[in-house]
């Protein structure tokens, strides 16, 4: 029988616009030394750490094979290291599924992101599409979520005001979290002043550029009391890949994100969104909040408009760190939420901090307008 598997610390620097002053090592190495003091973790070849899963693009780092970089500061030297290059979460469904096979006891998880590094973070996403008819068009992330934000409204009669909603909403929780990039308030009409950057999508109803870096100890059962009394309990995972043309793809309803979500759901032990007490979904722009929402089975297809009109985020505790509406680096946006979402279980969430809460999910994703997803269940 596969074993369980617990986050048993975690770390995380502030969530910044240009870590100017610090190398992606230095920033690395804060988080490395946090959770050594946390734990009292050892990298002895018999009981310490053996495997480090790091989590980084060589894109952003502005440079290649960059995790090259960060293998000594991580504790990875003569070690198992595997590097994600997709969104962290799945660094955390590689070091589950590692622990649960009998494969590690101890897994240490490491990711950064300096999109400050390059000219432009739109430049490096333009790099994903295909080089000979996408490409050359200039399409990237932000010009993809436009697109899908079209679509969306169309379908669900989301308009202006909602998205405007969306990101007050998300600076006001924002404000509470002492990590987010973004935590200054700001109304509607601030929001729709902003200037447009991707019809429908104006400055503010997409994220901001960050740097950030973040760690985490994951550990077997039998092992957990070594390091921990608070232990989080990862009990589902699930991944799923979609087209790589947009045109192939419903813009409107993420079908990926079905599919890995009931993947969750299944090895949670058969549960659905009824069971969950908290989400944190990876909303890189505002439509996307409640589109996700749809897609997992939390609200009606369709039917997210109305959602949000009748305090569907508030009333099932969604997104309550703020979410990547205020600033989370690419790469890392789904670390993040599993991150909040790590912080609530333990009841360490500060003035954001929900109560009673038993079972989680986080979300994240990566790739165009979503093409690939991820969903971790959490328990405490």
């Amino acid at each position: 029988m596969a074993r369980r598997v617990a986050i048993c610390a975690a770390a995380q620097i502030r969530n910044e616009a240009d870590i100017w002053y610090q190398r992606f090592q230095g920033m690395l190495l804060e988080c490395f030394e946090s959770l050594v003091d946390q734990t009292g973790l050892t990298f002895d070849m018999d009981t310490g750490v053996r495997s480090v899963v790091t989590c980084s693009d060589d894109v952003f780092d502005a440079r290649t094979i960059s995790d090259n970089g960060m293998t000594d500061v991580v504790g990875a030297h003569y070690r198992g290291e595997e590097k994600m290059a997709q969104d962290g979460l799945n660094g955390l469904g590689y070091a589950m599924a590692s622990i649960m096979s009998g494969h590690d006891d101890l897994v240490l998880l490491m990711g950064h992101c300096k999109e400050s590094q390059s000219e432009s973070r739109h430049m490096c996403t333009n790099l994903a599409f295909d080089p000979f008819f996408t490409r050359p068009l200039g399409l990237d992330y932000l010009n993809a979520c436009g697109l899908q934000a079209r679509a969306y409204m169309a379908r669900s009669g989301l308009t202006e005001d909602h998205l405007s909603d969306v990101v007050v909403r998300a600076r006001r929780q924002a404000a509470q979290n002492p990590f987010a990039r973004k935590t200054s308030r700001v109304t509607a009409q601030e929001v729709s002043a902003s200037p447009l950057v991707s019809d429908p999508l104006r400055a503010l109803h997409y994220y901001p550029a960050t740097d950030w870096a973040v760690g985490m100890l994951l550990c077997c059962e039998e092992r957990v009391h070594e390091f921990t009394d608070k232990p989080v309990w990862l009990t589902g995972f699930g991944s799923c890949m979609d087209s790589f043309y947009l045109g192939e793809r419903d813009l409107a309803f993420s079908v990926a994100l079905q599919q890995a979500s009931r993947r969750a759901f299944k090895m949670a032990g058969g549960i659905d969104t009824g069971d969950i007490d908290l989400f944190e979904l990876n909303d890189a722009a505002a439509h996307q909040m409640s589109l996700w929402a749809e897609s997992i089975g939390l609200v009606a297809a369709g039917d997210g408009a109305h959602w949000l009109e009748t305090g569907g985020p508030d009333r099932r505790q969604v997104n309550r760190s703020g979410g990547m509406l205020n600033g989370n680096p690419l790469m890392l946006g789904g670390l993040a939420r599993a991150l909040e979402a790590f912080q609530q279980l333990r009841g360490e969430a500060g003035d954001r901090q929900v109560d009673g809460l038993q079972r989680a999910l986080a979300h994240g994703t990566t790739g165009p307008a979503g093409q690939h997803h991820a969903v971790l269940i959490m328990e405490n």
